[in-house]
């Protein structure tokens, strides 16, 4: 992955770095927010994810000389400020949601407090990581909301935008609870289970269906998962049975856990295949499907099919339905002031942000947001992560997918649904209000004291 790269940036965050150098306020404090301002009608709430990556780029953030040579040959920068480009780290704090939390629009989902210039530099690459994995894993969880109990398996990394996207789509919709990937890599760096079957161009290189099942299994030490659609999906169903007749006689009983159905009626077929399964003994045998598949077509197989597992690629790795959300980054407060954007349709609440969520009597989820030294009935969301530039929160992937599971599980019936619920609007605490409506109204406000 480029995560480690600071030209992966857009050009104005090092000419806007050259202008507060040149003006001599590069080095003062400021504080930066990223939240989403608003969620498509597809989706009752996002699932925090990207923020290991985000860790890892700032705490190793620096220009190698090969950067500072490209830079020195752009007109836009003085040769003097690329010198002093060579030095520069991030040595800043970091608040932020854990992965795997669920939130809403208009929620801070990271904060950053940095000098200036530093704060500002890493907008772009903050973005991009939280943005894409966010999106992925918020496609996910509906999958997962779709299916409770099926397997889920990402199969998304050939349709992705690129091969980093396909990696940590993988990893996002682990998080968001599918149960692992056919991507490789992902398997090998971030611990996820690997799925795999075949291609139907295996079956097409041998002369006969069945001696194609019967290398792929004997080729395999472990349990296999056949291909059963590249012909004729019911007559290869048959076959199955006779090459676990002949597999058994080997000495290798129970050596196909699965097969798999990519094209068709998937739910008609699975029936049959089902019923084929079960007649010559197979009845542990899984049926998988795949094939365009998204949450609302696995939710009525779930329904109405005796599927056992679905394998998603492109309209996971691309959140075909939604494929970008407006995710910000802003400046919330500079020089112990707070500050906010007016833009009409783009405003902005100043100050520095805390959630805080609590649950009423009846169980419902209300989050607040307020400023981050204010004394708020809830839980705050945003943790330490980062002290001085360097990390102080890791966790295990797994507790992520924990976090995600506990707490999808406690969200209202009608946020759980596929169709779109009635927005949730975090309340903003008096303190947060009467700072915004002073600011709005051009009274000077100074902070004096920040978490």
């Amino acid at each position: 992955m480029a995560g480690h790269d600071p030209l992966l940036t857009d050009l104005y965050q090092l000419t806007m770095l050259q202008g507060y150098r040149a003006s001599g306020i590069g080095r003062e404090e400021a504080v930066f927010e990223l939240f989403f301002r608003s969620l498509p009608p597809q989706r009752n709430f996002l699932v925090a994810c990207g923020l290991d990556m985000v860790i890892d780029f700032l705490e190793t953030f620096s220009f190698s000389p090969a950067d500072l040579d490209w830079l020195s040959s752009r007109p836009q920068f003085d040769p003097a400020f690329v010198r002093s480009l060579a030095g520069l780290k991030f040595s800043g704090d970091v608040w932020a949601m854990p992965e795997g939390t669920v939130f809403f629009a208009g929620e801070p989902v990271v904060r950053v407090r940095a000098p200036l210039e530093e704060a500002q530099l890493v907008e772009t690459r903050l973005i991009n990581l939280i943005h894409f994995q966010t999106l992925i894993a918020a496609k996910a969880a509906r999958m997962r909301l779709a299916a409770p109990a099926a397997v889920l398996v990402d199969f998304g990394l050939r349709r992705c935008h690129g091969g980093e996207a396909g990696l940590l789509a993988a990893r996002s919709a682990f998080i968001a609870g599918f149960d692992g990937t056919s991507t490789v890599r992902a398997g090998e760096r971030f611990g996820i289970p690997v799925y795999g079957t075949m291609a139907h161009s295996f079956v097409q290189a041998f002369a006969r269906e069945e001696e194609a099942f019967l290398a792929f299994a004997r080729s395999h030490p472990g349990p296999v998962v056949l291909l059963i659609d590249t012909y004729d999906t019911v007559a290869a169903a048959g076959k199955v049975a006779r090459v676990a007749r002949r597999l058994a006689a080997e000495g290798r009983e129970k050596k196909i856990a699965g097969v798999r159905i990519d094209s068709g009626d998937l739910a008609a077929l699975s029936v049959r295949v089902r019923e084929i399964l079960d007649r010559d003994g197979l009845g542990d045998v899984r049926i998988l499907v795949s094939g365009n598949l998204d949450e609302h077509s696995i939710r009525a197989l779930a329904a109405s099919a005796p599927v056992d597992g679905f394998g998603v690629g492109t309209r996971l790795g691309t959140s075909a339905d939604a494929p970008c959300l407006d995710c910000v980054y802003k400046l919330v407060e500079s020089g112990g002031e707070p500050r906010f954007k007016r833009s009409s349709g783009k405003a902005t609440l100043p100050g520095v942000k805390q959630v805080f969520r609590s649950r009423g009597p009846d169980g419902r989820i209300s989050d607040t947001i307020a400023l981050a030294d204010e004394e708020v009935d809830g839980e705050p969301l945003l943790v330490p992560v980062m002290k001085g530039g360097k990390r102080i929160f890791s966790e295990r992937l797994e507790t992520a997918r924990e976090r995600f599971s506990a707490q999808i599980a406690l969200l209202p019936d009608e946020l759980r649904q596929l169709s779109a619920a009635a927005p949730v609007h975090p309340q903003l605490s008096s303190a947060l209000a009467s700072m915004a409506s002073a600011v709005a109204g051009g009274t000077a406000v100074r902070v004096t004291k920040n978490a």
